[in-house]
């Protein structure tokens, strides 16, 4: 499993999340709804909620999320 499918699943989760919400729920997310491909990923099932911020980050840059100076304080945003 590539760290790249994190970017995929942030996407996903914040879809399903009404288009924003925190780490905490971007990460609870995931862990409903991906538990089994986590588990079965290698290392990244040690490393996942530390890539997931570096995920974010490169979707910033690709201009998927809103900055993190434009969104609320801990608040991940899909840009409109």
């Amino acid at each position: 499993m590539k760290k790249d499918l994190l970017e995929a699943w942030i996407l996903e989760s914040l879809t399903e999340l009404n288009r924003s919400a925190s780490l905490l729920e971007v990460c609870k997310w995931v862990w409903a709804n991906k538990e089994i491909e986590l588990r079965s990923s290698g290392d990244l099932f040690f490393t996942w909620q530390y890539d997931i911020r570096w995920a974010a980050t490169r979707l910033r840059k690709k201009g998927q999320l809103q900055a993190a100076d434009v969104s609320p304080t801990g608040i991940w945003e899909l840009v409109k």
